[in-house]
């Protein structure tokens, strides 16, 4: 099973995320393949039976900028039978605008015909000792639901 896990990050702190994500994808034999978004062609999502998006949100409420083209092209895609989820780091600071992006891109994937793999979780900056174990579970769940299909 191929597993992709896209990355956002300006802090460090989504980078963080993707790494325990996927290294939790790995301990359970699927192969990774890991990317920062800027870098990242949505179509290659066509290949993976997992997609994993790690958005950071800018401000109050914006995409992050390199990931705008992204974002859009997504809508292009058919991933029915793919499975998903979203994870990104923010700062609740910003109140209402939290985590937003974590928000739009689960839409975004629900929208291309994929499954929702596991519940989006939102991280208040650097991921402690309980998001680890959260995000742990999150890939578990993930995994759960692409061999189920």
């Amino acid at each position: 099973m191929l597993a992709t896990v896209v990355f956002a990050t300006i802090t460090g702190n989504n980078e963080d995320v993707a790494d325990i994500i996927t290294e939790a994808l790995e301990d359970a034999d699927l192969t990774v393949q890991e990317v920062e978004i800027s870098q990242a062609d949505p179509a290659d999502l066509l290949k993976s039976d997992i997609t994993i998006i790690v958005p950071y949100t800018y401000d109050e409420g914006a995409l992050p900028e390199e990931g705008l083209d992204y974002f859009d092209d997504l809508s292009e895609l058919d991933l029915t039978g793919k499975v998903f989820g979203v994870a990104g780091s923010g700062d609740v600071f910003y109140g209402d605008d939290y985590g937003v992006a974590v928000d739009r891109f689960d839409e975004r994937l629900a929208s291309t015909g994929a499954i929702r793999g596991a519940d989006k979780i939102k991280i208040n900056l650097a991921p402690d000792k309980d998001d680890i174990k959260h995000l742990d579970q999150f890939a578990n769940d993930i995994i759960a639901k692409a061999t189920a299909l």
